[in-house]
């Protein structure tokens, strides 16, 4: 990946570079699939507020896999997790690649609820990540009643990736922000209910080490392995 580095900063960018597109993709057990780890790292990068290595890394993920309507819906479910503040730049970033390769906005509606029944649709989508109790769990207060209808019932119910896809990216949001560590184990337990298993998210930790560093990357493990303990 050739960038401005290359000229002003070439010892910087040729040992980045090694490490991140050379030793982390290659390392022995610790490889994703192309789309799958584009999805981690565009997440980590949202969740750290990358924003110029996000402009970077978009185009590239758009060759690998990932498509429009799968970059979209990773920027919407940041909202429900780094808030409307952190999450324009990208969104506004993302909508200028997408119009610069020709592709034409809006992309196809992917919501499958209404303002009715978003928080029914949300309860359920909790239960089927986190289990049975989550159908009383809205009722602890407002904040938790937003929870259900907000979180899920705006975002995860809608097409576009899979709920194991949005445990995926909602790990990554939680590992790369820091500072999240229970809501970090919960989700951890939640991509495992999900089949996203304890190999695969140490997986996801290394792909996107290079993009949030080494000590949020060591607390995710951290978290992981709670989650499992638990």
């Amino acid at each position: 990946m050739k960038t401005d580095l290359h000229i002003t900063d070439p010892e910087f960018a040729e040992r980045f570079e090694y490490f991140a597109f050379n030793e982390v993709i290659n390392e022995e057990n610790q490889q994703l699939d192309e789309k799958t780890r584009y999805m981690a790292i565009l997440a980590a990068l949202i969740g750290c507020g990358g924003v110029d290595a996000y402009k970077e890394m978009l185009p590239q993920a758009l060759e690998n896999g990932i498509t429009p309507i799968v970059a979209k819906e990773i920027v919407y479910q940041a909202t429900a997790y780094l808030g409307y503040g952190r999450t324009l730049p990208f969104l506004n970033i993302t909508n200028k690649i997408l119009t610069e390769i020709g592709i034409e906005l809006p992309l196809d509606g992917q919501a499958t609820t209404t303002l009715d029944n978003r928080l029914e649709k949300g309860i359920e989508a909790q239960a089927e990540i986190f289990g049975e109790q989550m159908k009383e769990a809205w009722k602890a207060g407002h904040i938790n009643r937003w929870l259900a209808a907000n979180c899920f019932g705006d975002y995860y119910t809608r097409n576009g990736l899979t709920l194991a896809e949005r445990e995926l990216i909602t790990f990554c949001f939680l590992m790369a922000q820091g500072g999240c560590e229970p809501q970090l184990i919960a989700h951890s337990k939640g991509n495992m209910n999900m089949g996203n298993g304890k190999d695969f998210l140490i997986k996801v930790v290394s792909q996107c080490l290079p993009y949030i560093g080494y000590p949020r990357s060591l607390n995710a493990i951290s978290c992981i392995n709670k989650a499992v303990a638990e």
